[in-house]
């Protein structure tokens, strides 16, 4: 009896342990789901935070970027503001009036200024006012007068009136870029304007034919015979050489701020900031019948007095287009950039006989000798600032596109000084002449700081 008692004890206990380890397992599985469930929300918090990161980090330079802009623009802003005050009284303003009564017509830039000091002095609101810019409009061609035209027509839009606004009076227009406007057929892709500079003047098809005009080989040969290449529209001699250009690009011919510049003084003292800061990144380069080009990736930058502009491309001109008291260089490398507002600021780096180049090699190495399309050879990286002098002294003028459109508005800095170029680099270089030929000063001042 006393032995049923015990194993009877015995039979129990095991039971109860084994219902206690049971027990005991259920939540140690319970729990390590717990703890898995928590450790994926921890790795999602974390993730999420350093995302959190990125974003503020980026917009952080998005602000950056913003005041860097906006400075220029609150100085603008208070000279714009002391020049109304100035002219509130209206004394300006009548002066003004009495001097012209006595004209029996007044010139554009007369009508213009006048209109422009009835602005400030009484607001886009007043008769007057947008009666002076619209007989501005009505007397103006475009020719070398777009800034007036531009005036007048940026006037009317704030008085509340339906102008269409010319393309190259916009302030990221696409004048700027070297398209197509409605006042001029001008050829897209133009010169400095955009990364793919030095374009074609009408779109091709796949077989390389005009869409406005189709020629038969036998007629594109003797074209090609008579300097005229119907492929591009425009070229450095024969009949659609720079001398010719105004025909199809009436600015090329008409503008009074045209490049490039025979560089001699007298030169006007400035304190004008300028400053690289290009990155390296992967090569791009293109033979687009007119120049060898560098197509730049985003990044790149030049300060013009803390305002940014952005490296769009760099090409190659043989001789350089700008001379030094009359004296050209053996190349010149042209630096196109562009800031936030769509002004375009070229960089000009002249190249003397000298040395071999090493950026120079490295892009020479891997040079299209034909016409084509972009290429990218794999592995290879440049970094634009391996062709810059350690000095940063320039000249600088306002001046255009040095390739159709001919496009005005362009600031152009010049580093007064050159960086070698061997002569075997410069006879590799697959075109002899792509240099416009100096263009009138017209009074313009250049800067030298």
């Amino acid at each position: 009896m006393k032995r049923t008692i015990i194993e009877v004890f015995l039979a129990l206990a095991l039971i109860g342990a084994g219902a206690f380890g049971w027990l005991n397992w259920q939540q140690n599985q319970k729990s390590s789901s717990q703890l898995k469930a928590l450790q994926t929300a921890a790795d999602e918090a974390a993730k999420s935070l350093q995302t959190s990161g990125e974003s503020v980090k980026a917009a952080e330079e998005k602000a950056e970027s913003l005041r860097e802009q906006l400075t220029p623009m609150e100085a603008q802003l208070q000279e714009l503001a002391a020049v109304k005050a100035g002219l509130s009284s209206g004394a300006t303003l009548a002066d003004l009036q009495a001097a012209y009564k006595a004209k029996k017509k007044l010139s554009d830039e007369q009508q213009v200024g006048l209109a422009a000091v009835l602005l400030l002095t009484k607001g886009s609101n007043d008769p007057a006012t947008l009666e002076a810019f619209r007989k501005t409009l009505k007397t103006s061609d475009l020719g070398n007068r777009k800034n007036t035209i531009c005036s007048a027509q940026m006037a009317l839009i704030a008085g509340g009136e339906k102008v269409d606004l010319l393309a190259e009076c916009k302030p990221s227009s696409a004048a700027a870029e070297g398209k197509e406007s409605k006042a001029e057929p001008e050829e897209k892709g133009g010169a400095h304007g955009k990364a793919e500079s030095h374009g074609k003047g009408e779109s091709h098809d796949k077989a390389g034919k005009s869409d406005k005009t189709e020629k038969s080989d036998k007629a594109e040969k003797s074209d090609k015979k008579a300097g005229h290449d119907s492929k591009h529209e425009w070229g450095y001699d024969g009949l659609m050489g720079p001398e010719r250009w105004g025909k199809e690009f009436p600015t090329c011919a008409k503008g009074k701020s045209q490049s490039p510049l025979d560089i001699q003084g007298p030169f006007v003292k400035a304190r004008t900031s300028v400053s690289a800061d290009y990155k390296e990144g992967p090569l791009k380069i293109i033979n687009n019948g007119h120049t060898i080009q560098v197509n730049v990736a985003p990044g790149s930058k030049l300060r013009i007095d803390s305002v940014p502009h952005d490296l769009l491309q760099f090409h190659f001109h043989r001789p350089s287009e700008e001379k030094i008291n009359g004296v050209p260089m053996a190349m010149v490398i042209h630096f196109v950039h562009k800031n936030a507002a769509g002004k375009l600021a070229v960089l000009g780096v002249l190249l003397k006989e000298g040395n071999e180049n090493p950026g120079i090699k490295t892009l020479w190495d891997n040079l299209p000798t034909a016409e084509g399309a972009e290429s990218s050879p794999e592995g290879v990286k440049f970094n634009p600032a391996s062709l810059l002098p350690r000095e940063f002294e320039f000249y600088s003028y306002e001046g255009s596109l040095t390739t159709p459109p001919c496009t005005e508005g362009v600031s152009f800095f010049i580093l007064r000084t050159p960086v070698n170029v061997s002569s075997v680099q410069v006879g590799k270089f697959p075109f002899k002449n792509n240099a416009r030929p100096v263009q009138p000063r017209n009074g313009r001042e250049i800067v030298m700081n």
